[in-house]
């Protein structure tokens, strides 16, 4: 990318670079665990790095104190990471010369419209339709027809999405002046110099957006693995938001078991109980990325036969 402030880390492209990234919506639940400890895991299997970043760019859904909260949780189960943590609050610098850069090639546009406009166009925005000017436009990336994107997602496989029909052209800066989700985390992604992205499921639908902002960008693309969500008894999603249960941080090695097992590994092949240091080598040196997938297909197939 081009025109950038320079960042704080380390130019010195690494072999692997991995990330967990909460938002401080809530405390730490066993599904942002299970992603934590996924993304440490494979970090560690390749011989690469783990790095935290805190996703703070959204104050009116942050819950005060979280993001402390999370770090100690991750600290308790001895997740250290391999730099200091860094809050995107912190970096609104580079958003701004992002979003510069895609406004002078004129790939992102002000955009008018109001959800009353964008739902007349059934909620897929193709062009700034609105019926007047607002004082406080949204900035959107241009998303021509035709954007299909494709990606090999190392766990749920190939995935392809055309963003033009699905999802429009979407917002890099809200209409109240924060920032998006999907252009912090491109940028950030980038000036961390993250080769492997390693999250939950729910962000897979995402992905596409991402990599064609990184296109329009100049960014490379890491390479992304999805983890299984971990949902509750009626199936749904874990939410930090939603308040639902969070790990108990007095419990560490109980938790990281739980993970483990969520994870499709053998549970027999780590401590039950001990420090969460000695949990963590056990882990490393008995981790099997293969039963991830083995995993994946159990839970498929139990879903699949629930529903006969």
């Amino acid at each position: 990318m081009r025109d950038l402030p320079s960042a704080p880390e380390p130019h010195s492209a690494p072999r692997y670079r991995g990330r967990f990234a909460p938002s401080p919506t809530g405390d730490l639940h066993a599904g942002s665990l299970l992603a934590a400890l996924g993304s440490w895991l494979l970090a560690r299997r390749a011989g690469g790095e783990w790095w935290v970043r805190i996703e703070d760019l959204d104050p009116p859904r942050e819950v005060p104190g979280a993001a402390s909260r999370q770090l100690q949780m991750l600290a308790a189960c001895a997740l250290v990471p391999d730099a200091p943590v860094v809050c995107q609050s912190s970096r609104h610098a580079l958003y701004e010369a992002a979003l510069a850069q895609l406004l002078s090639d004129r790939l992102a546009f002000e955009c008018h419209c109001s959800r009353s406009d964008l739902a007349a166009t059934g909620g897929v925005h193709r062009e700034c339709v609105a019926r007047r000017r607002r004082a406080d436009p949204a900035v959107r990336l241009r998303v021509p027809d035709g954007s299909v994107i494709g990606f090999h997602d190392a766990l749920q496989g190939f995935q392809q999405q055309d963003v033009a029909a699905s999802v429009g052209d979407f917002v890099l800066r809200r209409a109240d002046g924060l920032w998006a989700y999907q252009l912090a985390v491109v940028v950030d992604d980038a000036a961390q110099q993250v080769t492997d992205v390693v999250r939950g499921a729910d962000l897979l639908d995402s992905t596409p957006r991402q990599i064609l902002l990184q296109r329009r960008l100049g960014l490379p693309t890491p390479r992304y693995l999805h983890l299984p969500l971990v949902t509750d008894a009626a199936g749904r999603k874990l939410s930090k938001s939603e308040g639902d249960a969070a790990v108990d941080p007095r419990r560490p090695v109980q938790a990281l078991n739980a993970a483990w097992q969520r994870l499709g590994q053998v549970a027999t092949l780590v401590p039950a109980d001990g420090s969460p240091a000695d949990w963590l080598r056990s882990a490393a040196a008995n981790f099997d990325p293969d039963l991830i997938r083995a995993g994946v297909q159990r839970t498929a197939a139990s879903t699949c036969g629930s529903h006969l």
